[in-house]
């Protein structure tokens, strides 16, 4: 008789497993256990550079995954760079990572640091250009933030191609940037952050202002360049109207502007006290030598110098001079304004006399 052949359980029975073979899989599935629980502890507990202040971390464009958590890992901002990849594997995101400066918040895991990084919460930078301001002023807070190169935003605020781009009939910046306050981010252009302050002043000049101008034969340009010279004037804003009158009778009369402001910024002395010789210097921007508003504006003017330049005062007002740190005091006749200078200049001089005589007590007493 023929042997019958043996189903395949028949014949296994002859087969036996390799002595080893169990305990070495049982170790490899300890070992790959223990890896992810490692990993899972890494991505939930935060790394040491963040364990006890937050930690700045910049993520170039165009970088891969591994890249990524390369750069994580160095800013000692996660604890694994394959769990920082596993996770993002898992979460999704390998294509979502956005480039960017990010502040990792103290005690922050991998898990809020993928987060982060997905959701492209950059870091903020707070700007606040003051009423007041100019365009030097400007550069040297985006080049302290880092957020631009100082001599990249001067040459960029005269460049006559960006200028006609943002449709700006001046040969600079200067006056155009609404003072306000704004975020930016790293990675910005020049270019986007300036657009973006002359859109805000678009924005917040309304139409009756713009009318208020226009009926006054006010263009835009001008417009600016008188609130301009209001801003750094006033230092209250309910004068604003007043200076503004003034400047107003004195341009109907063809009488010099005489604004100590403009010369400041022909010199370069912003802020600053003024000589003689700086008040005859050769500059169009120089009110004392020269009738009528000078070429542009000397600073960038708020909404309220703005408001004042196109809605001045009814008052016959020629003349006003300070009478303290904030107030102004305000004259119709030649005679009436040079009795209050004399009065001003009276007062300095005691409060110079003051101020000495303090200091040579606390001299003496400190002997």
């Amino acid at each position: 008789m023929r042997e019958q052949p043996r189903f395949a359980w028949e014949a296994s029975d002859r087969v036996r497993p390799r002595r080893g073979a169990g305990p070495l899989i049982a170790v490899v599935l300890t070992g790959c256990l223990l890896f992810l629980g490692l990993q899972a502890l890494w991505v939930l507990t935060p790394a040491d550079g963040v364990r006890s202040r937050p930690r700045v971390v910049e993520i170039p464009a165009h970088r891969g995954l591994v890249d990524v958590a390369r750069i994580l890992d160095d800013a000692e901002v996660i604890r694994s760079p394959m769990g920082f990849a596993l996770l993002t594997i898992l979460h999704g995101n390998m294509r979502s990572l956005k480039a960017g400066e990010y502040q990792i918040p103290q005690q922050a895991t991998t898990v809020a640091v993928l987060n982060m990084l997905a959701g492209g919460q950059v870091l903020q930078h707070t700007i606040v250009f003051r009423e007041g301001d100019t365009l030097t002023e400007l550069a040297g807070q985006l080049s302290a933030e880092g957020l631009a190169q100082s001599d990249d935003i001067v040459r960029l605020t005269r460049d006559t191609v960006f200028l006609r781009t943002l449709d700006i009939p001046a040969d600079s910046l200067e006056g155009y940037l609404f003072p306000d306050t704004y975020q930016f981010v790293k990675g910005m252009t020049p270019e986007e952050i300036l657009a973006r302050m002359v859109t805000r002043l678009r924005e917040r000049v309304s139409a009756d202002i713009l009318a208020a101008a226009r009926s006054r034969n006010l263009s835009f340009h001008e417009l600016l360049t008188l609130a301009s010279i209001i801003e750094k004037e006033a230092v209250d804003r309910s004068e604003m109207p007043l200076i503004s009158a003034v400047f107003w009778n004195r341009l109907r009369i063809e009488m010099p502007l005489q604004a100590d402001p403009t010369v400041q910024y022909a010199v370069g002395k912003e802020r600053r006290r003024l000589t003689r010789d700086d008040l005859q210097v050769e500059s169009p921007f120089n009110t004392y030598r020269r009738v009528g508003l000078p070429p542009g504006p000397i600073a960038s003017p708020g909404l309220a110098a703005i408001r004042a330049a196109a809605n001045p005062a009814p008052v016959s007002y020629l003349y006003f001079v300070a009478v303290d740190e904030r107030r102004h005091r305000f004259s119709v006749t030649l005679a009436d304004h040079n009795a209050a200078v004399a009065k001003y200049r009276l007062a300095r001089r005691l409060e110079d006399a003051e101020i000495a005589r303090t200091s040579a007590r606390s001299w003496t007493s400190n002997r």
